[in-house]
This record gives C-alpha cells, sequence and structure tokens, in this order.
C-alpha cells in the first residue's frame, strides 16, 4: 500500500522557545502571505504557549493550523504552571507530546506521555506522539525495542475508536539538530523505523492502525526534505532550525506539493 499517496501531507513547525509574541505574530503573517491554500497538506505551527491565543485570532486556518508543543494532563487543579489540554480547546488543532526534549530534558516518561495523549484526544485535540531512540541506544540495537515501547506506552490509553484520532512522529534523538553529535538520518534508516512503527501500529490495533500518519523528524532542511517524503510510509515532516526561516519553512511546502 502507498501510504504516501493515500493520506494528506502534514508539514508541522516546531519553534520552540523562539520568537516573541510579536515576532511571531509577524512571521505568521509573511507565511500566510507567502502560501496558498493546499487542500491535500496540513500545514501546523507550533508558538510557544503564550503566542497561542493571539496567534488564534490571527491565524486563516483554511491555510495554517496551530499547534501547542505541551500540555498538561489534568483538565484543572492546584498545578502551578501548567497549561491543560481543556484550555488550549478551540485555540489549538494540534498538539505535539512526547518530544524528545520534553522526554530527556524534562524527564517525562511513557506514563505521563500517555496521559497527555489521553487528555489531548478527550479535549478534541489531535496529539502528534513523537517516538525515537537516542544515540546510545541506537549503538546498542536496542532501537526497535525502543520504538514498540515507546509507541506502546503512549497508546495505551487510546482505543481502537480513536487511532485514527493520532499522528506518530519517528524522531531520532541523534539525528536533531540540537544533539550534541547530531548527524542525518538516511532515507533507508527513516525508512526502517517507518516500516517497525507500522508494523507495531497493525499488531496494536489490526486494520485500524493502518491508515495513522507517520511523520519524520530530524534536521529536515529544504535539501532534503524531498528525499524524506518519499519515504515509503512517510506522510510528512516535524520541522525544527528551518521552520524559523521563512524561505526554507515556505520551500519545504512547496516540496511537499511537488512530491505528493
Amino acid at each position: 500500500m502507498c501510504y504516501n499517496k493515500l493520506m494528506k501531507t502534514y508539514i508541522v513547525g516546531n519553534w520552540k522557545l523562539n520568537f516573541t509574541v510579536g515576532e511571531a505574530s509577524i512571521y505568521l503573517h509573511k507565511l500566510l502571505k507567502a502560501m496558498p491554500n493546499y487542500r491535500d497538506i496540513d500545514v501546523i505551527v507550533a508558538p510557544s504557549t503564550i503566542a497561542l491565543q493571539p496567534l488564534s485570532l490571527q491565524v486563516d486556518r483554511h491555510k495554517i493550523k496551530l499547534a501547542a508543543q505541551n500540555g498538561f494532563y489534568r483538565d484543572y487543579g492546584a498545578f502551578t504552571g501548567e497549561t491543560s489540554f481543556s484550555q488550549l480547546r478551540g485555540i489549538v488543532d494540534y498538539a505535539i507530546i512526547g518530544h524528545s526534549e520534553r522526554r530527556y530534558i524534562f524527564r517525562e516518561d511513557d506514563k505521563m506521555v500517555m496521559r497527555k495523549v489521553a487528555a489531548a484526544i478527550r479535549n478534541k485535540i489531535t496529539p502528534i506522539l513523537c517516538i525515537g531512540e537516542t544515540e546510545s541506544e541506537r549503538t546498542f540495537g536496542e532501537t526497535a525495542d525502543v520504538i514498540r515501547d515507546q509507541l506502546s506506552g503512549g497508546l495505551s490509553e487510546v482505543g481502537d475508536d480513536d487511532i485514527d484520532k493520532v499522528i506518530i512522529a519517528y524522531e531520532p534523538v541523534w539525528a536533531i539538530s540540537s544533539a550534541k553529535s547530531a548527524k542525518l538520518a538516511t532515507p533507508d534508516e527513516v525508512a526502517d523505523a517507518v516500516a517497525l512503527i507500522r508494523k507495531t501500529l497493525k499488531d496494536l490495533y489490526g486494520k485500524a492502525g493502518e491508515n495513522v500518519p507517520v511523520l519524520f523528524g530530524g534536521s529536515v532542511n529544504p535539501s532534503n526534505a524531498g528525499a524524506y517524503l518519499t519515504v515509503p510510509g512517510v506522510n510528512g515532516l516535524l520541522v525544527g532550525g528551518s521552520s524559523l526561516i521563512l524561505s526554507e519553512f515556505v520551500d519545504i511546502i512547496e516540496t511537499a506539493k511537488r512530491v505528493r
């Protein structure tokens, strides 16, 4: 089955801890002017939490949708400093959950990730569940175990009826630009990991898991976006640094349109 042609393509820009609210607004304005409305491509940007509400009033959701970079799994309560998915409901359409920086800097484990995935779905927000191995885990041949464990752990409260509300992003920690010894993942390496992800989804959910979108994230830029987008089973990209540079992000979006 050619997943790439059957599914929508997703291009997600994760702005991380960059841009003030004003800078984010200016960037979004320029991005909206620079791109048409693509029917088969969902362009998604994930600003910092403080910028989400004002940008939600500015964005044209026919062209671009908003994602949260994080959220808390409880809907309300005494949790100083947190933002719940219930508070994000109506502001964002997507949420990045389990990003490697949340896992390895903020020590979020699979149980926390699982709770956040469930909370996002409960609040009508599509979770983009990030999974991927570290350089050490890859060196010791643990890639398959990590992928299976993070995937099954993050989805452990998602039933067959809700799996179509989830997006998976394969993000090998050793390939992201913020890693100390980052190196580019080859298309063959991505293909092997995505094949395992799809097999695991089918094992967990049967036919219902076959058409879950799978994205790749790992130092994606305009020069390699096309190669990653043509990997069998890849339905889009999670973009970091290049999503902060307007010309590069637009180039990646246009590449996605060409290779569909």
